[in-house]
C-alpha cells in the first residue's frame, strides 16, 4: 500500500512539473521569456492587410553602470511601439532592443545580431562611444538611424543617414554657456570634465569656446578618465581654491554623483550645472538624493509638465515601470514616433530593402516638421541634427522643477 501511494505521489509530481513547463523559464503559452540583456515587442498578430510592419532594432546598456539610460529608452520606445500597434494604422512596428552594456565592441556585437535578425529602420545606440561604432555600420549597411541620445557629432559625421532626436554636444555646450550668462548664475566658473569619453569632450569644447564672449571667466579646467573616476578631490580643491562660484559638469551622472558626495565633504557648495547626461541621478541606486539638490541642467523634456501628452506618457510610463521617466526615455519615444510619420508619409512598404527605406528616411527627415514630448515644430537638416529648444531644470526636494 505504501509502495502504491508512493508511485501514485511521483506521478502526480510528474505531471505537476510537466503543466508546469517542467521547471524551465517558458510561459503558459510556450513563449521563452526574455533575457535581461534584451528586450523585444513582438510583430502585431496576424496584421490585417495593407498594414506595413517594419523591424526596429537599437541598442543600448541595458545592464552596467549606464543601464538607467539604456532602459528609459528600451522602455519608452516599448510604449510608443505598443501605442502605435494598438491605434492600427496602416504602420506598425516589431521592436527589438539589444544590450551593448556601453561599449563599443558589444555594441557592434549586438547591431550584428539586429541585422541578422532583419533591422529595417534603427534607433541606433543609446550612448555616444557605442553609437560612433555602429553608426559607421548602419551607414555602410545603408540602414537609416535616428538616435534618441547619442549626441556627439562623431555620430553624425559625414554620414547622410544618421539622425538625432537629442541635442548636438555642440549645442549643449554653447547653450549651457548661454544660459549661465543670461541667468547670471555666475561669473567665475570651474569646468570637470572626462576627457576620454566623446560625449562629454564635444560639450566642453563648445562651452570653452562659447564663455569668454559671455563674460564667464573659467578659473579651473581639471579632467578625468577611465581608472581615475573615482576620486575627485584634486578636480575639487582645484575649483574651490580658485573662487569658482559655478562649476561645469559635462558629464554621466555616475561619476557626478561622486563629485557632489566628495565636494560636500570638503566643505564645498557651488553651483552645480550639468547637461542632459546628468538626467537620471536621482534614480541612481544608492544615492543620497539630497546631495543633488539645487543641481541645475538643461534637458528637452521635463515629466512635471503639464502638457496633456507629457502627463500621458508619465503616467503610462509609471504604472508600466514604476519609475518617473527622463528626457532619454521622452527621446525614444519621440523617435519612434518620428518614423511612424515618415514612414507613412513616405509610403514605405514592409517588403523595402533596408536601403531602399534609407532613402525615403533620409528624404522625410529632411523635409518634415515633427511635433513630439521633447519639442514642436522640430525639423533636422542634412547633417542629422536636429533643431529643437533646450529647457532649463533644477533639482527641489527630490524631484526636477522646470526653470522656464
Amino acid at each position: 500500500m505504501k509502495k502504491a501511494l508512493s508511485l501514485m505521489l511521483a506521478l502526480v509530481m510528474v505531471l505537476a512539473l510537466v503543466a508546469c513547463g517542467g521547471g524551465n523559464s517558458s510561459t503558459d503559452n510556450g513563449s521563452s521569456t526574455p533575457a535581461p540583456a534584451e528586450t523585444s515587442t513582438p510583430a502585431p498578430a496576424e496584421a490585417p492587410a495593407g498594414v506595413q510592419v517594419f523591424k526596429l532594432g537599437g541598442t543600448g546598456p541595458l545592464t552596467g553602470g549606464a543601464a538607467i539610460y539604456g532602459q528609459a529608452c528600451a522602455n519608452a520606445a516599448q510604449i510608443a511601439v505598443d501605442e502605435i500597434n494598438a491605434a492600427g494604422g496602416n504602420v506598425q512596428f516589431e521592436l527589438n532592443y539589444q544590450d551593448d552594456a556601453h561599449d563599443a565592441e558589444k555594441a557592434v556585437n549586438a547591431y550584428n545580431t539586429l541585422k541578422d535578425w532583419g533591422m529595417q529602420v534603427s534607433l541606433g545606440s543609446v550612448t555616444s562611444t557605442p553609437c560612433v561604432a555602429t553608426s559607421a555600420e548602419t551607414f555602410s549597411d545603408r540602414i537609416f538611424a535616428l538616435t534618441p541620445s547619442a549626441s556627439s557629432t562623431a555620430v553624425i559625421a559625414d554620414k547622410d543617414n544618421q539622425f538625432q532626436m537629442c541635442f548636438t554636444d555642440p549645442n549643449q555646450g554653447s547653450a549651457s554657456a548661454q544660459y549661465i550668462a543670461d541667468k547670471n548664475l555666475a561669473t567665475k566658473v570651474a569646468v570637470i570634465w572626462k576627457n576620454d569619453d566623446v560625449y562629454s569632450k564635444g560639450v566642453y569644447d563648445t562651452f570653452m569656446a562659447a564663455a569668454p564672449g559671455l563674460g564667464l571667466e573659467v578659473v579651473s579646467d581639471t579632467t578625468f578618465q577611465d581608472g581615475n573616476d573615482t576620486n575627485f578631490s584634486v578636480q575639487i580643491a582645484d575649483a574651490q581654491s580658485n573662487g569658482a562660484e559655478l562649476v561645469f559638469l559635462p558629464m554621466y551622472y555616475t561619476p557626478a554623483s561622486l563629485i557632489f558626495a566628495q565636494a560636500k565633504a570638503a566643505g564645498y557648495a557651488p553651483i552645480w550645472f550639468g547637461v542632459d547626461g546628468m538626467d537620471g541621478i536621482l534614480t541612481l541606486e544608492g544615492f543620497d538624493t539630497s546631495l543633488a539638490e539645487g543641481v541645475m541642467l538643461l534637458t528637452p523634456f521635463n515629466a512635471d509638465s503639464d502638457d496633456a501628452r507629457t502627463q500621458a506618457f508619465v503616467k503610462k510610463y509609471q504604472e508600466k515601470f514604476g519609475d518617473v521617466p527622463n528626457q532619454f526615455a521622452a527621446d525614444a519615444y519621440d523617435c519612434v514616433y518620428a518614423y511612424a510619420q515618415a514612414l507613412e508619409a513616405s509610403g514605405a512598404t514592409a517588403d523595402m530593402s533596408a536601403e531602399q527605406i534609407c532613402d525615403l528616411m533620409i528624404q522625410q527627415f529632411t523635409t518634415m516638421t515633427f511635433d513630439g514630448l521633447t519639442g514642436d515644430g522640430m525639423t533636422w537638416d542634412a547633417s542629422g541634427e536636429v533643431t529643437k529648444s533646450p529647457k532649463g531644470m533644477i533639482i527641489e526636494n527630490g524631484a526636477y522643477v522646470g526653470l522656464d
